[in-house]
């Protein structure tokens, strides 16, 4: 009975392939054969072939079959790993990328990564000798201030679709419904930026013929067809100061200074994680006076409100009005 090689074998051939595999230049079956012989893989040509077609099927390499033998090369997708291989370093970040900010990259730039990334799960395979780098990556994790969520199911097309736009600067033409169920067809819209708000992802984008943002959850977006004639994004326009205003919290940029009263048991944490820079925490027998001041905004409302019975004397005055006061 014949052996299959282990898994961990078959993943380095793939890997050793695309390190030899060019965007530049056609190689055929035979002399793939002999170059990762070189490297201590020695397979006969019909596995070689089986390897080649496997990464053509999944869009790393594209082969020339109009004459034999067939040629192989990148596709334009795939970076080359001719070069040398990932360090351990590299391996390392490549896979933090992986886990924690694919929904942050352009559809286009993680799966011209995805050979990287699968070159970085190599590096830090089990068998390989990179066992600090690999152990790391079980001792880091972003957790969940709140109760945690699946994330919503979101359309593959859509995702792709939005973040193309975005990082070319088309318009949109989206179908979606709002938080109240209501469905908006049609609606013509200029992508400003993207944001990840725990398990959600946010669209901040212009809607035609309006001058404010607005933010649409990508899974609530049925369908995004976008238009090819870019467009120049507004220069008033700020993501940061957006997220600083408060309005992914459901926030319209209105400060306000924040009087409250909390037992010491739930806000002694304030003075290791202040409100604001301009905090003051004034102590009492059983509880701190904390004025702040901060984004009115209803995730503010809602944050309070958590507190219960433990928070009371809850007031918000216009901060413009304190200063001139």
């Amino acid at each position: 009975m014949t052996t299959r090689p282990p898994k961990s074998d078959s993943l380095r051939l793939a890997f050793l392939l695309l390190r030899h595999l060019s965007h530049r230049i056609k190689q055929t079956a035979g002399d793939l054969q002999k170059a990762v012989a070189s490297d201590g893989i020695d397979r006969n040509i019909r596995t070689i072939q089986r390897n080649l077609e496997m990464l053509c099927e999944e869009g790393f390499a594209e082969c020339d079959d109009t004459s034999k033998p067939y040629g192989y090369r990148l596709s334009r997708y795939a970076p080359e790993l001719s070069n040398g291989k990932l360090s351990t370093q590299e391996a390392l970040l490549l896979s933090l990328a992986e886990n924690y900010l694919t929904n942050l990259l352009p559809a286009n730039v993680t799966e011209s990564l995805s050979a990287m990334f699968a070159a970085a799960r190599y590096e830090l395979n089990p068998t390989g000798d990179a066992e600090k780098a690999r152990a790391w990556t079980k001792k880091v994790r972003v957790v969940s201030e709140t109760q945690p969520l699946l994330p919503p199911k979101m359309s593959d097309e859509v995702f792709k679709n939005v973040t193309d736009a975005l990082y070319n600067d088309y318009p949109l033409i989206l179908d979606y419904y709002n938080a109240k169920q209501q469905q908006k067809t049609g609606q013509r819209v200029y992508p400003l930026g993207l944001a990840q708000q725990g398990p959600r992802l946010y669209l901040v984008c212009r809607f035609e013929g309006y001058d404010n943002e607005r933010s649409i959850a990508v899974h609530r977006i049925n369908r995004a067809n976008v238009s090819k004639f870019p467009f120049t994004p507004p220069s008033d326009f700020d993501l940061k100061k957006y997220d600083d205003d408060g309005r992914f919290g459901f926030g319209e940029g209105e400060r306000c200074s924040l009087t409250f009263n909390i037992k010491k048991s739930a806000g002694h944490y304030l003075q290791e994680t202040p409100l604001s820079s301009d905090q003051t925490m004034t102590e009492q027998d059983d509880h701190y006076q904390v004025t702040a001041t901060v984004i009115r905004s209803q995730q503010l409302t809602h944050w309070l409100d958590g507190f219960g019975e433990l928070v009371w004397g809850v007031e918000m005055k216009d901060a413009i009005a304190v200063c001139e006061g």
